[in-house]
Parts: C-alpha cells; structure tokens; sequence
C-alpha cells in the first residue's frame, strides 16, 4: 500500500513537467572586451631587470600569443631610466618567460625603491614601484619518520616584531623544474616578533630530497598571490564568484615586485 500511494503521488508531478516546456534559451549580453597591458616583473639582487610584457584577452578569443612588440619598458632608480630591450627569452629549465631583458645587473639595497614604466604604441601606460626588503633567514630544517617510514619536515624562521611581514613558504622534491609541493603565503598576524615554524603531514620518503624556500615578500606580492589562486580557484565553477586579480600596478594588470629569499636542500636520512 505504501509504494502505491507514492506512485499515485509522484505520477502526477511527472505528467505535468512532460506537459510543460522546461528549457529556455537566455541570451547574456557580455560588455566589449578592452584589452590592457598585463606586466610581470621580479627584481633578484645580482640579476639581470627582466620583465615581462603581454596584453589582455577575452574569454571568448581564440588562443593567440598576446605580445606587445612595440612596449617599451624602463626601470627606474635613484634618477636613473633603464631601458630594457624587447628579447623574447625563456630561463633555463623553461620555467619563466620574459619578453624584455637588459645588460645591467641589479644592485639595491634593503630599503631602495625601483620604479617601472611601460609604454606601448597605443598609449597606454602602466608604472609600478616595490622596495627592496630584508632577507630573513631559515634558521632550522628538520624532520623526523614515523612507523611507516613516512617523515614530516619543519621549517623554522625568527619574525622581525618592528614591522608587517609577509612570506611565501615553497618546497619542491628533487628539482626546482617540478610542480612545487607546497606552496603558499603567510602574514605575521598571529606570530609576530615569533619564532615561527612551518610543518607538513607525512608526505615524504626516506631519501628525497627537498627544496625548501623561504621569500620575505611585499604586502602588493601576497594579495597578488592570493587573488590569483582564487581566480584560479573561480575559473569554470558555476556557484563561485568571479574573483578579480590584484594588481600591483597602476594602468594595467600585473606585479611588479622584488624576490627576497633563501633556500634550503635536505636529504632525508
């Protein structure tokens, strides 16, 4: 008695989403796409300046390789203009890509402020600047196995109590070519002046050899970072928000910014 009640229920609910026509074709009208000058640049002490130049696409366009010839792109620095040369580039291991390069080597000092400037052929024009910031040590790499020969890796760190820190934690297994194990960024709100220390599950073998880095980064490079993953993470899933990039620089999209770090290798024995 109890199935037949809730077919007597259940077929009339059917037969009136048959009768019905439950498809309807919306149209969305998308605004005109207005492409912007999108800027990557890494300052390394004892670097060549490189940068890297391209140009925003819409969703819809066909796969092409958006790149600006006609960019000129300078570094600026205590009254100084460096202009960088337009040379496409790939780094060793193919890991980077950079469309604009120069002869000069970096040399800055903790606190020293470097501008960029970028100008194209159509007007447009984007500027950016990032101050060179300390380094701050890895004080300790540790690691210990458990039963089952699956060991757990430690990185320690002393946090600067007289200022906002922000750091990027990066660890790769066997070469620095792979996709990073871990890789994500931290601020010093709960830890600050702190001996911090960065742990891990047991994900790692008797033997591997792990690449530990540690980046003291600017504030602009961690809200980058970040939008960037949740753009990432937004990317193609119906119930996310879109999430917009956060951009370092002005009149463009990109990051403009300075690399600060020390790196570690351990052998787990």
């Amino acid at each position: 008695m109890r199935l037949k009640a809730i077919l007597y229920f259940v077929l009339p609910i059917l037969m009136l989403a048959t009768a019905c026509d439950l498809e309807k074709d919306i149209e969305v009208i998308l605004p005109e796409h207005t492409p912007q000058l999108v800027v990557e640049g890494y300052l390394q002490q004892g670097k060549a300046f490189r940068v890297t130049v391209t140009e925003s696409s819409s969703y819809f366009d066909a796969p092409q390789p958006p790149f600006v010839p006609d960019a000129e792109v300078y570094i600026t620095h205590n009254g100084r203009r460096i202009k960088l040369n337009y040379k496409p580039t790939v780094s060793p291991g193919g890991t980077k890509y950079y469309t604009h390069t120069s002869t000069e080597i970096m040399k800055g000092k903790v606190g020293d402020i470097f501008g960029l400037e970028v100008t194209d052929g159509k007007g447009r024009k984007v500027t950016g600047f990032t101050t060179i910031l300390p380094l701050v040590p890895i004080e300790e790499v540790e690691w210990k196995f458990n039963e089952k020969e699956k060991a757990y890796l430690l990185t320690s760190f002393q946090d600067n109590p007289d200022a906002a820190n922000y750091y990027r934690y990066v660890t790769h297994v066997d070469s620095l070519n792979t996709r990073p194990e871990r890789d994500f960024t931290l601020d010093d709100n709960l830890t600050n002046g702190k001996r911090t220390t960065l742990g891990s599950a047991y994900d790692y073998d008797r033997n591997d050899t792990i690449i530990v880095s540690l980046y003291h980064i600017e504030k602009q490079y961690c809200d980058f970072l970040n939008s960037v993953d949740n753009a990432k993470d937004a990317n193609g899933n119906p119930f996310a928000q879109p999430s917009k990039i956060k951009s370092s620089v002005q009149g463009g999209i990109g990051i403009f910014t300075n690399l600060v770090f020390q790196r570690k290798t351990v052998v787990l024995h």
